[in-house]
């Protein structure tokens, strides 16, 4: 992707029930886009069946930007929106970060970057030198001890499999996200895995981020079901995509 032409991106943000916070982080991701960011974009917003004023919010905001626009899913799950709007991309590069904007935006441009540069997937990381993170006790603990099993089980040379804050070249999504059985939370590891079984180039950005209080994320649960995504993935051969 030589810089004699101009790239053209999907960022990508998934939400479920996020009518508080929806236009305003959109608001604040465009103001950054726009100003650091020479390439071409949109933002695609993916409402996983919402129950709260959340698609209203995401058509409006559509409606009143060119460069938003959105897409509807009946069922939850954060895999289940990425699968579809990477899939069904035309951009060169899909990408995603969650709404919440924990993770710092002056990180994205070097995700991009990264891709540009001949890596296959870039991804923020927590966990490496140069980082800067503010969470609870609890999930610091809980991210460095999966991560832990990560390594141990499949020697994977990456740091952080569950940042929100990944880039992707659309031709690498479009072969890895059919290999992909999981449609929620753990999507990003099995991503992650598949990929650097298959030779891929995966580059880790360090990042800064901060823990949202109000995050609907259920530790224990999201725990139990990551784990078992790992023992699937160790222990059962892959399924073919369809």
């Amino acid at each position: 992707m030589g810089r004699d032409r101009v790239t053209t991106i999907d960022v990508v943000i998934p939400v479920y029930n996020e009518e508080q916070v929806l236009a305003q982080s959109i608001a604040t991701l465009r103001g950054f886009l726009r100003q650091s960011l020479p390439q071409a974009w949109r933002i695609v917003i993916v409402d996983n069946g919402s129950t709260d004023n959340t698609w209203e919010i995401a058509q409006a905001l559509s409606q009143e930007h060119p460069d938003v626009v959105c897409l509807h899913l009946d069922e939850k799950g954060r895999g289940r929106a990425l699968r579809h709007a990477w899939l069904n991309s035309t951009s060169e590069i899909v990408s995603y970060m969650d709404v919440d904007l924990s993770t710092k935006l002056s990180a994205f441009p070097q995700l991009i970057q990264a891709i540009e540069e001949g890596y296959d997937i870039a991804i923020g990381s927590r966990l490496l030198p140069g980082s800067s993170l503010l969470r609870s006790r609890t999930r610091e603990f809980t991210s460095r001890a999966y991560n832990f099993l990560i390594k141990a089980m499949f020697r994977a040379k990456f740091c952080d499999a569950q940042c929100g804050f990944k880039a992707l070249r659309t031709e690498t999504a479009h072969k890895l996200v059919p290999l992909i059985q999981d449609q929620k939370w753990f999507f990003d590891t099995e991503l992650l895995i598949l990929a650097q079984k298959r030779g891929y180039r995966i580059k880790e950005i360090a990042v800064t981020w901060v823990e949202d209080p109000e995050s609907k994320v259920s530790i224990p649960k999201t725990a139990l079901e990551d784990i078992k995504g790992l023992l699937r993935m160790r222990f059962r051969p892959p399924k073919r995509p369809a």
